[in-house]
């Protein structure tokens, strides 16, 4: 049976990715409202030596749907919190929070972790695979947790990094093995998965206690 599982998974993955490359790679539309002025990283910031951000550093047309002032999810709330706990209260983030709730000691494992960097799919990014899959197939990839596991550790880079500092590494090797391609530039950096589909941030340099976290607009898929 696992084994069946395991090919299934192998299986949806294998259609997902042939969609997006008929796609052409084409990026989604950021949405229309645009961050405070306060959250557009000037161009000369440096690379942090360690990675680690702050609230000024944030940037993307996206950060302005965030809670403001101490709600949960805003950037002063989620700051001195562990990435996965962090992320468990941001509103652009709730499917991403369940996939990750499906693999059992996963979000623990992220909260634990000393330094990373997490590429976070948008709530759309997740609606844009459901619609192609199909909600069946697409339940039956939440379903089994090792494919998923993979999936969705391929989206950590285990250093932390500032845009700057993605910008300046070119090249990333993710905890599930595989490599991403950073292009762009540290105010506007694209992310380019092993299938060769490209994600935009849409709202990057988000500090938690223990990761950098970029919120981008696809589901990066690893090389098959």
């Amino acid at each position: 049976m696992r084994v069946t599982r395991t090919l299934a998974t192998v299986g949806l993955l294998a259609s997902l990715s042939l969609g997006l490359a008929a796609c052409g790679g084409g990026e989604a539309s950021a949405p229309a409202a645009q961050a405070p002025a306060s959250s557009s990283a000037p161009a000369s910031t440096p690379a942090a030596a360690d990675g680690v951000t702050t609230n000024a550093d944030v940037f993307g047309p996206a950060c302005s749907k965030l809670p403001q002032g101490d709600e949960p999810g805003s950037l002063d709330s989620m700051g001195p919190q562990p990435v996965a706990t962090a992320a468990s209260t941001n509103p652009l983030l709730t499917t991403l929070v369940t996939a990750v709730g499906k693999v059992p000691g996963l979000a623990d494992t992220l909260n634990q972790q000393k330094g990373i960097t997490v590429f976070a799919p948008a709530n759309d990014a997740f609606a844009a695979v459901q619609k192609q899959l199909g909600e069946q197939k697409f339940n039956a990839l939440l379903a089994d947790t090792s494919g998923l596991q993979g999936l969705l550790s391929y989206h950590v880079t285990p250093e932390r990094l500032d845009a700057a500092g993605l910008v300046e590494k070119k090249t990333l090797n993710q905890l599930a093995g595989g490599d991403l391609t950073i292009g762009g530039t540290a105010e506007a950096p694209t992310v380019t998965d092993g299938q060769g589909n490209t994600a935009n941030v849409l709202c990057g340099n988000i500090p938690t206690a223990n990761a950098t976290v970029f919120v981008i607009d696809k589901v990066l898929m690893p090389k098959s």
